[in-house]
């Protein structure tokens, strides 16, 4: 079996040309249902709005750093976990967050800043932090990626389509309103088709390999969601804004982790497969803790946490 460091798993350039397009069409999706007053409504509550952005680009990326300096996997498998905590929020987390009865408001205002904020942090994270780590940095370098060529690319899969679908619903609301559900579920179900293709073309590495990533991506996802809820409530957030910042730490974009790899790295072995199982488990955790929590729903008085 060969190192994972060597595997390239395969996709043909017509088929990331069209997942490219479907990411693109995933973030109009999203897009319709923000508005002006979602960024606003985010500046009335700043501290949250700062942990949550802090926390997501700043602190995780930073934890990530350690985390791969502590459990030394190997070089592909710890920039999988670089980029994918360099990534946005995942989409699913403001569902998840309405799901548990946090404050889904607080979840859309951060996911909506995270993702512009993406637009630069993802390629400066994903380049700094990358090429600091000894473990990653050799890989960096025969790589040689641009980072100016991943903001480019982050910008058109990220940035063209939520200007293009906030201005789409605020041009044409009766429209919008039509089509928002059905473009939301059409857009992620063609997503995972393309992800699952990615992954069934590939399915002889990724059962060779997925043992090497399943406990490193448990506790990479466990670090990011317990330290979103242990730093909300440090800060004596209401219970709600502590679900809602768990999740937004918690989720990645791991799609668009998936589209940088193709695009920059060949789709390198221990990248994709990390990725693509991050993908997956986010799902079955976040799921899970937010099935506990609706079951323990927070307390009604503003300020009290469950």
């Amino acid at each position: 079996m060969a190192p994972i460091d060597q595997v390239q798993l395969s996709f043909n350039p017509q088929t990331l040309t069209i997942l490219n397009a479907v990411l693109g069409l995933v973030m109009f999706g999203v897009a319709l249902e923000l508005k002006v007053e979602d960024f606003r409504s985010a500046l009335r509550t700043p501290k949250a709005l700062a942990l949550g952005l802090l926390g997501h680009h700043v602190l995780f990326p930073a934890m990530t750093y350690v985390l791969v300096w502590i459990l030394q996997p190997q070089p592909s498998i710890a920039l999988g976990m670089i980029l994918v905590s360099s990534c946005p929020a995942g989409h699913i987390s403001n569902f998840l967050v309405h799901y548990s009865k946090g404050n889904t408001a607080l979840s859309v205002s951060v996911s909506a800043l995270s993702t512009l904020a993406a637009l630069v942090m993802t390629p400066l994270n994903f380049a700094f932090w990358g090429n600091l780590s000894p473990v990653t940095s050799g890989l960096m370098k025969s790589v040689a990626m641009n980072p100016w060529e991943m903001l480019e690319v982050v910008v058109m899969l990220l940035g063209v389509p939520l200007v293009l679908g906030m201005w789409v619903a605020r041009r044409f609301p009766a429209f919008t309103h039509r089509i928002q559900k059905p473009m939301k579920i059409f857009s992620l179900l063609v997503l995972l088709t393309f992800i699952g293709g990615a992954l069934g073309a590939n399915f002889q590495h990724f059962l060779k390999y997925i043992h090497l990533v399943m406990f490193v991506v448990f506790i990479h996802n466990l670090l990011a969601l317990s330290t979103g809820y242990g730093l909300s409530a440090a800060l004596r957030m209401p219970e709600r804004d502590r679900r809602a910042i768990t999740f937004e730490m918690g989720i990645q974009n791991s799609g668009l982790g998936l589209i940088l790899i193709f695009n920059f790295f060949n789709g390198l072995g221990g990248m994709a497969i990390v990725t693509a199982w991050w993908g997956i488990w986010h799902i079955v955790a976040g799921m899970t803790l937010a099935t506990w929590w609706k079951k323990h729903p927070p307390a009604e008085r503003a300020g009290v946490a469950a």
